[in-house]
């Protein structure tokens, strides 16, 4: 029993030294160049996997400050998952809920890193459309449209898809910024920036709305006083074609025979 509890004290001693070496001594008897290799191998993994998922906020923090936040988020984080592809959310956690702001940071960081995280949470996804409830060619008007599950509307304070090394933007712009990112057959994520109709149609069918592509832009429609104008229902069908054309809406909602309903 005494050497069981006093490996676990080695364990715990060796990874807390591991997590922050500058404020938690290495276990007695353990030679620096050998525990220098554990800690630049255990750090150097994560900073690099975690600049895999979010190369534009690495390459605006530049490589020591980049380096010095997932000094931090090693420090201070418990994960709750040994998966390595599931890292890059306990780091979005971590900046969410845990990480102190600092002065010079943007305030636009936050919603960087969530788009980064988007593409390979939806990358890795094991969600998987309901084809047999699915019309690939129904109408779109007159059927239920059914958004994929491997679709996600988004929207931001700030246009997060054009933020780089060369655009920083100071201030939010007066307008939201919507998108959708979605994969499609092939596995490829894809990213679509949407206005606030086709935003608020998505909106719409997220909430398992009932009702059909017609009506839907009908009331759309409505909440912007353009119930009589045809060249917005004709905007609206154009779309839904597109839509689909991108594997965002998926088809309709199979129709069941009469005498099943």
């Amino acid at each position: 029993m005494a050497e069981r509890q006093s490996f676990k004290a080695l364990q715990r001693a060796f990874a807390a030294h591991i997590r922050d070496p500058q404020n938690s001594p290495p276990p007695e008897d353990i030679e620096d160049r050998r525990m220098a290799i554990y800690r630049d191998l255990f750090f150097n993994n994560v900073v690099s996997l975690l600049a895999g998922t979010f190369p534009v906020l690495c390459r605006i923090l530049g490589e020591d400050d980049w380096r010095r936040l997932v000094r931090d988020y090693f420090s201070i984080h418990r994960s709750h998952t040994p998966y390595f592809l599931e890292m890059p959310q306990e780091f979005l956690h971590y900046l969410q809920n845990e990480r102190e702001r600092q002065e010079r940071d943007p305030d636009w960081l936050l919603e960087l890193a969530h788009y980064e995280w988007v593409e390979l949470a939806l990358a890795i996804s094991e969600e998987e459309p309901d084809w047999d409830a699915i019309d690939r060619h129904g109408d779109l008007l007159g059927q239920r449209p059914v958004l994929s599950p491997l679709a996600w509307p988004l929207s931001y304070r700030y246009p997060v898809h054009r933020i780089g090394p060369q655009f920083q933007p100071s201030a939010a712009p007066e307008v939201a910024t919507y998108l959708v990112v979605y994969r499609d057959p092939d596995d490829k994520v894809g990213f679509m920036e949407i206005n606030i109709v086709t935003a608020r149609l998505l909106e719409l069918l997220q909430h398992d709305d009932q009702r059909d592509g017609a009506e839907l832009l009908a009331q759309i429609a409505g909440e912007l006083d353009r119930s009589d104008d045809e060249q917005f229902r004709e905007a609206g069908r154009q779309a839904l074609v597109e839509l689909r054309d991108r594997h965002i809406l998926l088809g309709t909602q199979q129709q069941q025979p009469a005498h099943e309903q």
